[in-house]
């Protein structure tokens, strides 16, 4: 019976709702323990798409592959509540202010040690950035066919994989072989909530940076392996440091601007022919419009 090695690329970002004045740190990079972390939303939409193709075709496996501090274990965590089978997080100080060159690289040699991978699917775009750049990134360095914008993942057969994909204007079908890289749109169907089952048996998993002295039920780790979050460095990927972090970044960000929009005068209006007309027309006159 046909299955699949799915990984599913996911990033723990900053929630850009509380964009504060301590958002950047004074070299540049973004603040992340300023702010709140959270899961990052497309990144949800792609996990359910991997989750999907695991309900259709049993023995396929999906794999969280994720970047940060230990605190983003959690991320691993969250997509094991929803059924993911497991998750690796790449957790290395030469990680640390990375751009979306330096974090392609990263995650594609992560990818490459995973080994034999059949899809690789994540958000169009991480709301930290808004670049849209990393999963194409990946594809270029791992020399794949890649499909964006996917709405919903259609069907397999025959090691091609059929894709509907949301465009300007409407939406398309494609179809590409198979090791694939697909990115995922919002507008995609919602990640399924976390099975309760799940949370039960994954509450305590904790990867390495994670298990401090006074961790409880300390015995368990030795005793139930899957509670052992996988973290990966630099050197256990065999990653070139030149290309990774600050050093293998050739965008630098200025500056984070918090940018609050305030109404200084309100009209209120009625249905009126009078008051649209004159809508339209004071629209016109400063350009707004016409």
């Amino acid at each position: 019976m046909t299955k699949f090695k799915i990984v599913v690329l996911a990033k723990q970002v900053p929630d850009t709702r509380n964009v504060g004045k301590d958002a950047m740190t004074p070299e540049g990079t973004v603040n992340r323990a300023a702010l709140p972390a959270i899961f990052n939303p497309e990144d949800l939409n792609a996990l359910e798409q991997a989750l999907r193709i695991k309900d259709q075709f049993p023995g396929t496996t999906v794999t969280i592959l994720t970047m940060g501090p230990g605190r983003a274990a959690e991320i691993i965590r969250e997509g094991l509540y929803r059924g993911a089978d497991d998750g690796v997080l790449l957790s290395d100080r030469a990680f640390a202010g990375a751009d979306t060159l330096a974090t392609s690289y990263a995650l594609s040699t992560a990818i490459r040690k995973i080994g034999d991978v059949d899809i690789i699917i994540g958000g169009r775009q991480a709301i930290d950035g808004d670049t849209a750049q990393v999963g194409p990134q990946v594809a270029e360095k791992l020399g794949l066919t890649q499909i964006t914008y996917a709405e919903e993942i259609l069907k397999i057969e025959e090691n091609r994989i059929t894709v509907k994909r949301h465009i300007d204007g409407g939406v398309e079908v494609v179809e590409g072989p198979i090791p694939i890289v697909i990115t995922v749109n919002g507008t995609a169907g919602d990640c399924r909530p976390r099975n309760a089952k799940l949370i039960m048996k994954y509450k305590r998993a904790r990867g390495r940076q994670e298990m401090t002295d006074d961790v409880p039920y300390k015995e368990l780790y030795g005793e139930r392996d899957y509670l052992n979050l996988k973290e990966w460095t630099v050197a256990d990927i065999d990653g070139d440091l030149e290309q990774c972090g600050l050093s293998g970044s050739p965008t630098k960000v200025k500056q984070v601007v918090n940018i609050v929009f305030q109404t200084k005068e309100s009209k209120t209006m009625t249905g009126s022919d009078q008051d649209v007309n004159g809508l339209v027309q004071e629209l016109l006159a400063n350009h707004t419009i016409g």
